[in-house]
């Protein structure tokens, strides 16, 4: 790993700001100058983007930080691959094609959307940046404060206690126990890489305060699976609102996963993090009408 002042590289369908305020990652603070400073695992980072130029500072290669990003061929295979026919894809994607699904580092991924249940964008942030600011290690970039998202073992010496006082509730006792769980070596977090994607749900769903929807989050923005297509109320909502508008029997939760799976194909977590993405932040958005 290189020590670079700075890089600079070309992006095209790009949008920094979008991808990183789209509810996949918590923890990255714009700047005064409109540069993002944040941590990619525990390394720091200062991103800046003028147009089609990205402009990255930090000891990270140009790979590393394109991989982060996903600023390669398989976006344009997996955007290439969705429906041209489903408007209500379309609409998001015109909204926000600048759109990419981060990889992220698997228990930063986990952690975050454990403690995410039931709250808020805002909420959530607050609380990643908190855990960060008490357990994780401080790091500085471009005279900012950045901290890396606390270890397994971190989070596991810290107990639910103290958990707690970060604002988590309930959810402290999922996260701690979760953490217990990988730091004693319990649970093996990289065996998921290993299995099918049903396999690795079912083996997710195996820590404590990791249901459905949040092993779906884990695996489309943690582990690569850009097939994962986690059901949220905004994701519910958009479905029933755009697809099954007419239906005098609603679809149960669970048809609609399965239908979305069905209809979305291989790159279904993409369209999803589109659509909701749009449900959040379009024209007609909560978000927007009330302000």
């Amino acid at each position: 790993m290189g020590s670079p002042a700075n890089l600079r590289m070309k992006v095209r369908n790009f949008d920094l700001a979008e991808t990183l305020d789209s509810g996949q990652v918590f923890h990255w603070l714009e700047t005064a100058n409109g540069s993002f400073v944040g941590c990619i695992g525990d390394v720091p980072v200062s991103l800046r983007q003028d147009g089609e130029t990205l402009t990255a500072s930090g000891a990270l290669e140009k790979q590393a930080i394109q991989h982060y990003l996903r600023l390669d061929p398989t976006h344009d295979d997996a955007i290439a691959s969705l429906s041209a026919n489903d408007e209500p894809l379309q609409e998001a994607m015109s909204f926000c094609s600048g759109l990419r699904i981060l990889r992220q580092p698997a228990w930063e991924c986990l952690a975050t959307f454990i403690t995410s249940s039931l709250k808020q964008v805002a909420h959530i942030r607050q609380i990643s940046l908190e855990l960060r600011r008490r357990f994780g290690v401080r790091q500085s970039i471009d005279g900012h404060e950045v901290f890396a998202y606390p270890t397994p073992q971190a989070l596991s010496d810290a107990g639910e206690a103290e958990l707690r006082t970060c604002g988590l509730g309930y959810r402290a006792k999922s996260l701690h126990l979760a953490a217990e769980s990988i730091a004693s070596g319990a649970t093996d977090l990289e065996a998921a890489r290993t299995l099918g994607n049903e396999e690795a749900k079912a083996f997710l769903c195996q820590l404590h305060g990791v249901g459905p929807k949040i092993a779906d989050c884990a695996l489309l923005f943690g582990f690569d699976r850009l097939s994962a297509f986690p059901v949220d109320v905004w994701i519910e909502r958009i479905l029933r609102e755009r697809y099954f508008p007419r239906r005098r029997k609603p679809l149960s939760k669970k048809e609609l996963e399965k239908w979305a799976l069905k209809h979305f194909g291989d790159y279904g977590g993409l369209a999803q993090q589109f659509l909701f993405h749009f449900a959040r932040k379009g024209p007609k958005s909560p978000e927007k009408t009330k302000g």
